[in-house]
């Protein structure tokens, strides 16, 4: 299966064909983005809940009762969702954030609407070892396992200045929050997810295929997040392990990129309940996106995927 064939409505901005590149205008406040090469894909795109996906069910039969959530980047945006989702579906969470006036705001959001539900908050800054060794610990210590590990948090800039004109601490910071944060938490919770064959779920991004202006830091880092979930997968293989795109959100993060949000935080956490209640493990080690459409990817590319290796970082040969 050939991963590139069209390029739709990942991002709204209208295109300005030119020979040598293409060239996004998204939003009013930002630069127009150039860039070289953006895949896309044969399937139906999705921006919000649909039935394939729909939590409701799950929250009506408590698929999640009993599982321990461990959440990074859970303050705000896409976590925060996570968060209130999984409660709502009867996990109990440990929700880890840099800092604890936050994560006290979004426990009390929780507790709103899953009173039952408990919930362990931990300050912690991912790109620090120490830390992100303690929030594993203590929630271990708290609740004795971990079922499901989302490796959320992430930082993002203005796609706005070169390799050269962006300050190399600021560059190399998104790397560092983007991989290193994602290797600390996979290295201290894949041996408690490998004795209960759990999951860990990545944010990643299309942008880590992307070859986009002014963007190498972002891309490089979900590039290399994108290819990680692989050796996760290799190396831990009851454990399953997803990079996931979770659409284009309005977030914190997004507000400071060029792209405008079409779609709906809840598409982001009702796909990853959905794959963490055991619907799609054979996509294990693999990319994929909350906007493709579920049941439609289960039904009619199931085995095109699995025969084709689709979806794993390689190299184009030419032929």
């Amino acid at each position: 299966m050939n991963l590139v064939t069209r390029f739709d409505s990942w991002y709204i901005c209208s295109l300005s064909k030119a020979p040598s590149n293409r060239n996004w205008h998204c939003s009013p406040r930002m630069k127009p983005i150039t860039y070289t090469y953006a895949p896309s894909f044969p399937f139906t795109e999705r921006h919000d809940v649909y039935p394939e996906i729909d939590p409701e069910i799950q929250y009506a039969t408590g698929t999640h009762k009993g599982k321990v959530v461990l959440i990074t980047g859970a303050s705000r945006g896409i976590g925060e969702d996570l968060a209130i989702t999984y409660a709502k579906a009867g996990a109990s969470l440990i929700l880890a954030a840099r800092t604890q006036k936050a994560l006290d705001a979004v426990k009390v959001k929780i507790l709103r609407q899953a009173p039952s539900v408990d919930v362990l908050t931990v300050p912690t800054d991912v790109v620090d070892l120490g830390q992100v060794e303690a929030a594993v610990k203590a929630g271990i210590e708290h609740f004795g396992k971990l079922d499901i590990v989302i490796a959320n948090a992430g930082k993002a800039d203005g796609f706005d200045k070169t390799i050269t004109e962006k300050d190399p601490l600021d560059w190399w910071n998104i790397l560092e929050v983007n991989i290193r944060g994602v290797y600390n938490v996979a290295h201290f919770t894949l041996p408690y997810l490998s004795k209960v064959d759990g999951y860990f779920l990545i944010t990643a991004s299309i942008g880590g295929f992307l070859r986009m202006v002014n963007a190498s830091a972002y891309n490089v880092s979900k590039g290399a997040v994108n290819a990680f979930v692989e050796f996760l997968a290799l190396e831990y293989p009851t454990v399953k392990a997803f990079a996931l795109h979770p659409g284009l959100i309005e977030t914190d993060m997004t507000r400071v990129t060029a792209f405008e949000p079409v779609d709906s935080a809840q598409l982001a956490s009702a796909t990853y309940l959905y794959l963490t209640a055991g619907k799609a493990d054979w996509l294990s080690g693999r990319f994929i996106s909350a906007n493709w459409d579920m049941g439609e990817l289960q039904k009619d590319w199931k085995d095109k995927i699995l025969e084709s290796n689709a979806f794993v970082s390689r190299i184009v040969v030419p032929t």
